[in-house]
């Protein structure tokens, strides 16, 4: 019996363990953290859970514009209502927030979850062992309290941490990380978030939602500066009209305690004061202090593993997976990875890992999913495609919801019409990105996407209508029409 042991029980180590066990292996977790890893306990699992709070609120002020109001509220006047609906802002004597009790649901869902994967672990008889490790030999870990496990193949799986910054440094209660806020007492009465990528972006946009005043100090010119360009584009106009305050080009120096607040001080010399500041400037993959590179494991210059598509480290029999190898920091890619690993260390037929076929999906509202190719791609020369955007607000659908922002974009290759990629920003743009990421894996084509029905009216159907845009033939390109 091949014996498995994995330092690591989030996506990367804990599907890995299943995967193993599945096919007979004996399999070993050693897991300092919880079961599930920082994924589901401090990081995307509550922050979704948070995130689904703040689209209530979201859904609540859009009421107004389809018609719906306090019943008997005089207090609410209309024209406050209309200037609410178009400016997405919930007014407090209408609805509010009870933060503990957010907190607590979010922080019972992580622990839930949680301790599902660690009885389904169970039931395929995974021995899980709570502690720390490190390699203390190509194959051996080594826990703290001196307990040595071997097996005959080893997986890394040890996540990353937020990145602190100096002069910048957390201290939990008012200067935070994204593992901080859900301890928080009360709503922060002006956050500064400082980082504008994914994770500064998704709060941003839910504490503005939940009732905070929202400054975002983004270095680079726009928000989200390593996503589509149109996109992020869309994000920030909405930020802007939210009330967001957004400031471009413009990099932290220090954030510091006054009083009950921050002080948040630029490199240009501005300063930003609020109640708390979010670090979201990255994170470093956990890596120190594991014995990697003393069992020749080799690292890349940021501290991640080097690893293969087939998840192979520079050693024999020495497997990583997740955000300890710097790929792409999403779950889906790290359980892949761990898949992927056990798949070939097992003696499974395998593909290596595909990531142009990988979707991800930044939890803003609008969400923005994409997949496959990219415009940054195209604009380059790096991929021959065709493009199309159609915008959302010519969606019946999304008419009668009251959308007006987004839109599909949709890459097709030249010639044969190949699908190799989209990009979506709308209301649970996450569900709908499906539909184009089957597209990319199985190399259908926008003529085969064109001649799917969609559902009218819907969403989606903006999907198969930017298809027929990809599709000249087509005498009804460019309108959703009822089929």
């Amino acid at each position: 019996m091949t014996r498995i042991v994995i330092l690591g029980g989030g996506p990367g180590g804990y599907e890995a363990a299943l995967v193993a066990a599945s096919l007979g292996a004996a399999v070993t977790v050693i897991d300092s953290d919880g079961i599930g890893g920082a994924c589901v306990l401090t990081d995307c699992v509550p922050s979704k859970a948070l995130i689904a709070t703040s689209e209530t609120m979201t859904n609540f002020a859009m009421a107004p514009a389809l018609g719906v109001r306090p019943h008997g509220d005089p207090a609410v006047e209309a024209g406050s209502w209309e200037s609410t609906a178009r400016g997405h802002l919930t007014p407090p004597d209408v609805v509010s927030v009870d933060p503990e009790q957010v907190n607590e649901r979010v922080r019972a869902l992580a622990l839930a979850q949680s301790s599902d994967i660690q009885r389904h672990l169970e039931r395929e008889q995974v021995k899980v062992v709570h502690g720390a490790g490190r390699l203390v030999g190509p194959h051996a870990v080594e826990t703290a309290d001196g307990e040595t496990f071997v097996g005959d193949v080893v997986l890394v799986a040890t996540g990353a941490s937020p990145r602190e910054v100096p002069g910048c440094e957390p201290d939990g209660e008012r200067i935070l990380t994204w593992r901080h806020l859900y301890d928080l007492k009360e709503i922060p009465e002006h956050l500064v978030v400082v980082g504008s990528g994914v994770t500064g972006a998704e709060f941003a946009s839910a504490y503005r939602a939940l009732g905070a005043e929202v400054t975002l100090v983004s270095s680079r010119e726009r928000v989200l500066p390593g996503e589509d360009s149109d996109a992020a584009r869309v994000i920030e106009d909405v930020f802007v009209r939210r009330g967001i305050q957004v400031l471009n080009r413009s990099r932290a120096a220090s954030v510091r305690r006054i009083g009950d607040g921050v002080l948040v001080e630029l490199t240009d010399g501005r300063t930003v004061t609020g109640s708390h500041a979010l670090m979201a400037v990255g994170s470093v993959p956990r890596t120190k202090g594991l014995g990697l590179t003393e069992v020749g494991v080799r690292l890349g210059s940021g501290g991640h593993i080097v690893v293969d598509r087939m998840s192979r480290t520079s050693v024999p029999g020495v497997y990583a997976a997740g955000d300890c190898t710097g790929v792409l920091p999403l779950a889906s890619v790290a359980a892949m990875q761990g898949r992927i690993a056990m798949w070939h260390a097992l003696g499974e037929a395998v593909t290596p890992l595909r990531l142009g076929t990988v979707s991800s999906n930044i939890f803003t509202e609008p969400e923005i999913a994409t997949v496959g190719v990219t415009q940054r791609m195209k604009d380059s020369g790096a991929i021959a495609a065709e493009v199309t955007t159609v915008p959302l607000a010519r969606n019946p659908r999304a008419k009668m919801m009251g959308i007006t922002d987004g839109f599909v974009k949709l890459f097709c290759r030249p010639g044969s019409g190949s699908v190799l990629g989209g990009v979506i920003v709308a209301p649970r743009a996450s569900e709908l990105i499906l539909s184009i990421s089957l597209a990319v894996e199985n190399g259908l084509t926008v003529d085969q996407v064109a001649h799917t029905f969609s559902i009218y009216p819907s969403l989606s159907g903006s999907i198969t209508e930017a298809a027929r845009v990809l599709r000249p033939r087509d005498l009804f390109a460019g309108f959703d029409t009822p089929a």
